[in-house]
């Protein structure tokens, strides 16, 4: 246990020095880089709670990731013209922004996973790609908040002290909310609930005749998870500036999902070396070619095939 700790102190450390790295290469990019994968990992560690610790595969966790950056787009675009209804004001400051982002991807967890836990196995997850893709439309559908051709505002949520045009603030803003996110999962799986969780993973029926209700701890599992899903959107739209139904496609549920197998599932810092390793080999290999797929597949499977515990697996 102290190893882990301090292990997590070093990966800590070695993650705060990205700008002064960046910095010294002269590859400002880099803290761009090391930006998304921290709100990736975010994504893919919520997405962990439910594979790695529930057993519930989820193909429709990118719908919750859109909805927390759309409603960042969207607060935005009221806030620079007219109420929202005519009515609602839009919002532009973090502390008001991004626990409505939370919200609103909780909320829609909560209502989703209400109907998709009700069945198991391979409905589970069509019903959940199925909703995924009904709110992909939805938004696409909107022409007032840009279409398919997305939603773009000018400045990122505004945080006390820090200015929303400064990089690598906001790399620490966003570094600072995985540790956070981590620690609240850890606490999470490491409780009674947790434990809970763990065991429907194993033997749900089991769980089911000790007089345990399966169904309530996964919807609470579901809904955290969509929560963290909806911070992780919220980061995103804020790194780009730019929102779109993209971000609420089915491929990015299931590079989400890859995260997780590649770095690790039921480890919560194997989503982070998932996510880690997955955008970097996507940056390096797309600088050699534009089919930089043809090559990421083959290392997917091997990593599939010779490490079940993924990355971390090998290392361990």
């Amino acid at each position: 246990m102290v190893r882990r700790y301090l292990a997590a102190l070093v990966a800590i450390a070695l993650a705060c020095l990205v700008p002064a790295v960046a910095a010294a290469l002269g590859k400002p990019d880099l803290i761009t880089l090391g930006t998304q994968i921290a709100i990736y990992a975010i994504a893919a560690a919520g997405l962990d709670l439910l594979i790695g610790y529930t057993g519930l595969s989820s193909f429709g966790h990118a719908a919750f990731f859109g909805l927390g950056g759309y409603t960042v787009g969207i607060m935005a675009f009221h806030a620079a013209g007219e109420k929202m209804f005519g009515v609602i004001p839009g919002l532009t400051e973090a502390w008001l922004v991004w626990p409505l982002a939370i919200a609103v991807s909780a909320l829609a967890a909560l209502a989703i996973g209400a109907l998709s836990l009700r069945t198991t196995g391979v409905s589970f997850i069509m019903i959940t790609l199925a909703f995924a893709e009904m709110f992909f439309f939805l938004f696409v559908s909107l022409k007032t908040y840009g279409g398919d051709d997305g939603l773009g505002f000018r400045r990122r949520n505004g945080i006390p002290g820090i200015s929303p045009r400064d990089d690598v603030a906001f790399y620490y803003v966003c570094l600072t909310a995985l540790v956070l996110v981590l620690a609240l999962l850890h606490r999470v799986v490491h409780s009674r609930f947790g434990r809970v969780l763990q065991g429907m993973r194993q033997n749900p029926r089991r769980m089911e005749a000790i007089g345990l209700a399966t169904y309530r701890y996964k919807l609470t599992a579901f809904t955290i998870a969509g929560g963290v899903a909806g911070l992780a959107g919220a980061l995103h739209a804020n790194l780009l500036r730019f929102v779109s139904p993209d971000m609420l496609h089915w491929t990015m549920s299931g590079d989400f999902m890859i995260m997780v197998v590649l770095g690790g599932a039921g480890t919560l810092i194997g989503p982070v070396i998932g996510a880690a390793a997955m955008v970097l080999l996507q940056s390096w290999l797309a600088q050699w070619t534009e089919h930089w797929m043809i090559v990421m597949g083959p290392i997917l499977v091997f990593v599939v095939l010779f490490a079940r515990r993924g990355i971390l697996g090998l290392f361990r």
